[in-house]
């Protein structure tokens, strides 16, 4: 490893900063394994270094020795903000080529004094229409019709050349569609409507009476993604299977199925987000309903107008889901309880099943042991005479009866077989 990969593997900004000012080559690989510094950055889940090692011209199509790119392998570890801004890079280079005139332009299609802006909206990995707007708002250079409109046909000329070249680009082209779809309504707004692009975030914030749903929206997002000029992209395709069989108010939403074609597949996703720009990691609830989240006071305020109307429905549902909640918690914990009453009940039962008499559970007494090993040692050296039952047992002088008649009986027997009858009618 390089000195500038294992700043970039140990998160070290500064270091990593300090090596590229003096020099440090970022796209060199000649690690054992292929793995170059984004690689790197990308498996430390730093994004400041990632997009660090990007404006420093890091290449994002090299691959290491298993055929792997840098936001392959931030998504193989679930890095997926690294991935997200990999993914969303644009070389600020490649923006500054219409910055210049070119063959026989007497002007440069694009003003230098946008290029900046332009950049910033570009490379943003927040693709929600309304942080878009609001960034085009909050420059005075880009809220402008003529402003826009050399943009989105900046754009347009990126999105062309990421599909004719060598390497096509489809995701890249329909990003840069999809901004100029934005551009072009908000030039719409800004000639035809006297409140601009505040007329143009509230159409795509107003939802429906019954439930909040965006329509607009939804349907702008549907309608640039069907406007997208190159019928043939595979990108196309997939997105247009995934969004056309969904009915407007349910999942998955064409901004959804967007975001993931565009940014990467998120298999699971700990935060949440803004309702009003869609940002990540929004930590503010309506105090009333508890059911929508904000980024800040300021996105509050402006879907304030559509919220208001099913506020008052969300607070109810919210209190439903409380209650049920609550019961299903004491459900379970009385589940719990008597599971634990019936394991004890079952150990106490084995327990005293397998306990030994009265006796036994008394404590040993050695010097009981050893009288008890004395006593059958006596009665086992005991001679068989000791041993015999008393004489005066009926059980054997019944025996001793028994013996001595069929002593008698044989006896007789042998003394018929050698002396004469007449002996044994004497005897």
């Amino acid at each position: 490893m390089t000195p500038l990969m294992h700043a970039a593997y140990k998160g070290k900004v500064d270091m990593c900063r300090l090596l590229l000012r003096h020099g440090a080559d970022v796209n060199c690989n000649e690690h054992e394994h292929g793995y170059t510094a984004l690689m790197f950055a990308g498996l430390s889940g730093n994004k400041e270094i990632t997009w660090m090692m990007l404006e420093a011209g890091a290449e994002t199509d090299v691959v290491n020795s298993v055929g792997r790119t840098a936001a392959q392998m931030a998504a193989f570890v679930g890095q997926h903000d690294c991935v997200t801004i990999i993914n969303n890079f644009f070389p600020r280079e490649r923006l500054d080529y219409y910055t210049k005139p070119q063959g026989l332009d007497k002007e440069p299609k694009l003003p230098v004094k946008l290029a900046g802006p332009l950049h910033k909206i570009i490379t943003t990995t927040n693709m929600h229409p309304v942080k878009i707007v609001l960034l085009v708002k909050e420059n005075p250079l880009l809220a402008e019709v003529e402003a826009l409109q050399k943009c989105y046909r900046v754009l347009d000329l990126i999105c062309e050349k990421c599909m004719k070249q060598k390497d096509m680009n489809e995701v890249l082209a329909m990003k840069m569609h999809y901004i100029s779809c934005i551009f072009q309504k908000c030039v719409t707004f800004l000639k035809e409507r006297e409140d601009k692009l505040d007329g143009f975030i509230k159409s795509l914030l107003k939802g429906r009476d019954k439930d909040g749903f965006p329509v607009y929206q939804e349907k702008l997002i549907r309608e640039s993604i069907r406007k997208f000029p190159y019928c043939e992209a595979t990108l196309l395709q997939q997105l247009v299977r995934s969004i056309a069989p969904v009915e407007l108010g349910s999942d998955p939403t064409a901004f959804s199925v967007l975001t993931q074609a565009i940014t990467g597949q998120v298999g699971f996703v700990d935060a949440e987000f803004c309702t009003t720009c869609g940002e990540k990691g929004a930590d503010k609830r309506c105090s009333v309903c508890k059911m929508v989240m904000y980024c800040d006071q300021n996105c509050q305020k402006i879907h304030w107008f559509t919220h208001k109307k099913v506020c008052k429905t969300l607070k109810e549902i919210h209190e439903k889901q409380e209650l049920e909640a609550a019961k299903e918690k004491k459900k379970q914990e009385k589940k719990q309880k008597k599971d634990e009453t019936e394991l004890e009940e079952a150990g106490s039962t084995s327990e005293e099943q397998s306990a030994p008499g009265p006796d036994a559970t008394k404590e040993a007494d050695p010097n009981l042991w050893i009288q008890t090993d004395q006593r059958e040692e006596t009665e086992l050296t005991k001679e068989p005479e000791a041993r015999a039952p008393r004489p005066d047992s009926p059980l054997e002088n019944r025996g001793r009866k028994k013996s001595s008649k069929l002593d008698c009986q044989l006896l007789r027997g042998f003394l018929c077989f050698v002396f004469k009858p007449s002996f044994l009618t004497v005897l």
